[in-house]
């Protein structure tokens, strides 16, 4: 059959040579890849026979065959899996990370220049890009493959220099095998002799221990080397069986080391970091299963895109069934990664299917309840692990407020929130409840876009003055769990940027009594103009209580929609009917007090001007909570206007 040759594109070919000469410390880790990718091909062979019976497949002895030739410095990995069709080497193989290539080379160029070398190993991971690796040890790679069901095979060569090249085979062994032609050994750059069994079973032994099919190694003893140099051929090889194929999250926990339940997550989850935390959970009774689940260190890049796979595999007694099951973990939890094997499902199983079945359901809420129990724990055993998991995953975990509700109160258990109390340490719920101002009766918060924002607010003068703490709300999340009014401990989480507020004891609030109601009076005729002029804008003019330095400022009533979260809905297409909002003046500040006055001179005369001083009254406190002018020209010329007029 003809032999097609293809170039590298530039930015593949800059990667690849940055696979081969500067991303892995550790060089063994290509086996570790290698053996990987094998044994996922033997996960889903063994899948595909149970789902089609037509395949024809052999799935009687799935294994991983690992061999060298040391006069010809070659080791091959072969597994007798699903294999690969023409099509999806050229898709799988042919290139490298097709998606996001020059976004992977600028973030592994600043890992380099960082000179951190577990953020660069790390990023490997992210791209899929480890079947590369063999280039670190091997001049050549070649890789001859047939998936199961198909009568032709196809092999793949490169020597990592550009080009490589693409045939079909006629006869090829069901599977995939991939040879490299290995480099001479440099133990000064870490370039060990790949051919020795010793070297290849610390390998295993160290990253593919739990890997649930056997990997097989011919082992030469002085017997098969005598044979060799005399020239017979005929010398037995036995097979060794490297792994110990037990599954870990089958054994006690006493059998099992805190390196190899990292070693697992890294298989799973591809990535290079150990994780934050491990969750063990095992139920018995009527319905058993063991779930090994595992908190990562660190939120990865694509965690917020669409299309994010979860880290779940399901197993029925210890056969793989499905990746990334994500009816086994809500959507908020979708980081978590791990292995979930259940004993009494069927084996013949569809996505469709798990979302009505009424056992995984019940594994669904228990492994989201173990996870957030498991959270809470931390927060009391190390609050610094609990520092980290809330700074990286905080603003996924709080979509659960949205959508969990039977777990709400679990999750405002384990949030911390950014707030005015300290400008460094977040704060949980719990502990500004504790910090509670007597007679306080609510939670408050108010949302915007940056703590600066937030803290530079008008609508936070009034309890900074009076010294309590309100809540920092910057995700954008946040606009929207919080409308839903929750409680924690009895206290409502109220915004302060909405409805009247009044923060007074009771004794102040009667001792303000009267003077509130002269101010009113005081007051009555502007704000009833005001609220007149100014009516397509706003609901209404009122006095504020809540303001002390500012003139003006802009509330929404207590219970409409806030102009972010407005905006949110009509950024995803969803139609929100505009809601006038409500002006407050503040009765101390002098442009107030001055306009009242000319508003009192000059009722029954021309009040042009004081219309204009309205409108830019109304804009300024606009302005002031970051808002948008309806009307942006107009304002900058009264404003120019005005400028004019005091020179």
């Amino acid at each position: 059959m003809p032999t097609e040759t293809f170039e590298f594109q530039v930015e593949a070919r800059q990667l690849l040579q940055m696979m081969i000469h500067s991303i892995y410390s550790n060089k063994d880790v290509f086996l570790r890849e290698l053996v990987s990718n094998a044994s996922d091909a033997l996960d889903k062979l063994r899948l595909e026979a149970l789902r089609d019976d037509s395949l024809g497949a052999d799935v009687s002895d799935l294994h991983i065959d690992i061999e060298t030739e040391k006069q010809a410095r070659t080791l091959t990995v072969r597994d007798n899996g699903i294999g690969m069709s023409h099509d999806e080497v050229v898709q799988l193989i042919g290139t490298i990370a097709n998606s996001g290539t020059a976004k992977f080379l600028r973030e592994l160029k600043e890992a380099k220049e960082s000179e951190d070398a577990t953020a660069a190993e790390g990023l490997i991971g992210q791209f899929g890009v480890g079947f590369y690796s063999s280039f670190m040890v091997a001049d050549e790679v070649t890789l001859l493959t047939r998936r199961a069901g198909e009568t032709r095979g196809t092999r793949w060569t490169s020597t990592g220099e550009g080009t490589y090249t693409i045939e079909t085979v006629d006869s090829a062994p069901q599977g995939t095998s991939v040879t490299l032609r290995l480099k001479p050994e440099d133990t000064e750059d870490r370039l060990y002799d790949y051919t020795s069994p010793w070297k290849i079973r610390e390998i295993v032994k160290r990253y593919s221990d739990f890997i649930t099919w056997p990997i097989r190694m011919v082992t030469e003893t002085d017997a098969d080397a005598k044979d060799a140099e005399e020239g017979s051929d005929d010398a037995p090889r036995e097979p060794e069986t490297l792994n110990s194929m037990k599954a870990l999250w089958a054994r006690s926990r006493d059998e099992v080391s805190d390196d190899e339940y990292h070693e697992l997550y890294k298989h799973i989850s591809h990535d290079w970091i150990d994780p934050l935390e491990t969750v063990r959970l095992q139920a018995e009774g009527t319905f058993e299963y063991q779930a090994l689940l595992f908190i990562p260190s660190h939120a990865p890049h694509d965690l917020f895109m669409q299309g994010y796979k979860r880290g779940i595999q399901l197993y029925v007694k210890r056969v793989f069934i499905m990746d990334d099951c994500e009816a086994l973990m809500p959507p908020y939890l979708r980081f978590v990664k791990g292995v979930v094997d259940a004993q009494d499902l069927s084996l013949n199983v569809s996505r469709e299917i798990l979302q009505q079945d009424r056992q995984i359901q019940m594994m669904h809420r228990r492994l989201a309840k173990k996870v957030l129990s498991t959270v809470k724990d931390m927060m009391t055993a190390d609050p610094e692990r609990y520092a980290t998991f809330w700074r990286e995953f905080g603003r996924v975990v709080k979509e659960g407020l949205l959508s969990d509700f039977e777990n709400r109160d679990a999750i405002l258990k384990i949030a911390s929130f950014a707030t005015t109390h300290d400008d460094d340490e977040p704060t949980t719920l719990q502990q500004y409840v504790e910090r509670m101002k007597e007679g306080q009766e609510h939670i408050f918060y108010l949302t915007g876009e940056s703590r600066q924002a937030i803290e530079n607010s008008p609508h936070m003068e009034a309890f900074r003055a009076k010294g309590i703490e309100v809540l920092l709300l910057t995700d954008p999340v946040d606009e929207v769990w919080v409308e839903a009014e929750p409680e924690f401990d009895g206290k409502k989480l109220r915004s302060v940027a909405k409805g009247e507020i009044d923060l007074g004891t009771e004794e102040e609030k009667k001792e303000a009594a009267t003077e509130r109601e002269n101010r009113q009076r005081e007051y009555a005729d502007l704000l009833s103009w005001m609220t007149e002029r100014l009516g397509e804008t706003v609901k209404e003019v009122r006095l504020s209580s809540r303001l002390t330095v500012s003139p003006a400022c802009i509330v929404s009533d207590a219970h409409d929609v806030t102009p972010a979260l407005r905006n949110m809905y009509r950024a995803m297409g969803q139609a929100v009917p505009d809601a006038k909002r409500i002006l407050e003046l503040n009765p101390e500040h002098p442009l107030v007090g001055g306009l009242n006055r000319a508003y009192a001179e000059r009722a029954e005369k021309d009040t042009t001007g004081l219309e204009e001083t309205a409108e830019l009254l109304h804009d300024l406190a606009l302005l002031a909570e970051g808002g948008e002018l309806g009307d942006p020209a107009r304002f900058v010329r009264l404003m120019a206007d005005r400028l004019e007029r005091a020179l």
